[in-house]
């Protein structure tokens, strides 16, 4: 038997095999952090895993694995003292989020129109008709979630799996700055849909710089009146009583 052409054996990376339970932590992970953005779990509260596990009809293998991942996200707090919980925003984080999203943000909606992605804007249209269909019955939770996927489907579509990872790690925590921070004590919804359709029109009709500076004034104002609303209600607050 000739050996010509058999590649040999490779070295053994002490890789073990995945168990059937560790494909559930990515599904757990987006159950948990939909209950998160649409408001049923609010910033500071407690995240016990047998609770999740009980809920969601899994093991606590899952559900520790995704509270991991969502606290890689930072959309969850590990700590040693008070466990997992729902991360609470101040106005620093606030400002923080903004940075990223006007560096990177402005210029993936810019990359996507030039790129003339169809799937992009079939993805946002379909975005804003669900928010759309929220401003009356002023679901925060499904505003927040449908604004979050509006405005990945322009950034998404840029060509850069680089930027879009950058986005997606702060995407989240704008969605829950909305729906926990801002919009209770400042209803900016229905301005925010009508800046999101002349974006949208912008990137349809292929014009680039338009969506470019559409996206930025967005980014700012929001990222505004975000930090605002966080300063007002930390100096309510007081010292010692923050909710931190």
């Amino acid at each position: 038997m000739s050996l010509e052409g058999v590649r040999p054996a490779l070295p053994s990376l002490g890789l073990s095999p995945l168990s059937p339970v560790s494909s559930r932590a990515d599904l757990v992970a987006e159950a948990i952090r939909s209950a998160i953005l649409a408001g049923r779990i609010r910033p500071g509260d407690t995240l016990v895993e047998r609770r999740l596990a009980a809920e969601l009809g899994v093991s606590k293998t899952p559900v520790r694995e995704a509270l991991i991942m969502l606290a890689a996200s930072g959309l969850v707090v590990l700590t040693p003292t008070r466990g997992t919980s729902v991360r609470l925003l101040d106005a620093d984080d606030l400002r923080k989020i903004q940075e990223v999203r006007l560096l990177l943000e402005p210029w993936a909606v810019a990359a996507t129109t030039r790129l003339g992605n169809d799937d992009a804007v079939v993805q946002a249209r379909a975005a804003l008709a669900r928010s759309a269909g929220s401003l009356d019955t002023v679901d925060h939770g499904e505003l927040s979630v449908a604004n979050r996927d509006f405005h990945r489907a322009l950034y998404a579509g840029c060509g850069n799996e680089f930027v879009v990872g950058s986005l997606d790690g702060v995407r989240d925590l704008a969605a829950l700055a909305a729906v926990s921070l801002l919009w209770p004590h400042w209803p900016t919804w229905r301005e925010e849909h009508v800046e999101h359709e002349r974006i949208l029109e912008a990137v349809a009709a292929g014009d680039a710089e338009s969506a470019q500076r559409l996206t930025r004034r967005h980014i700012e104002l929001s990222g505004q009146r975000a930090v605002e609303v966080a300063a007002s209600t930390a100096q309510l607050a007081g010292p010692f009583d923050s909710g931190r």
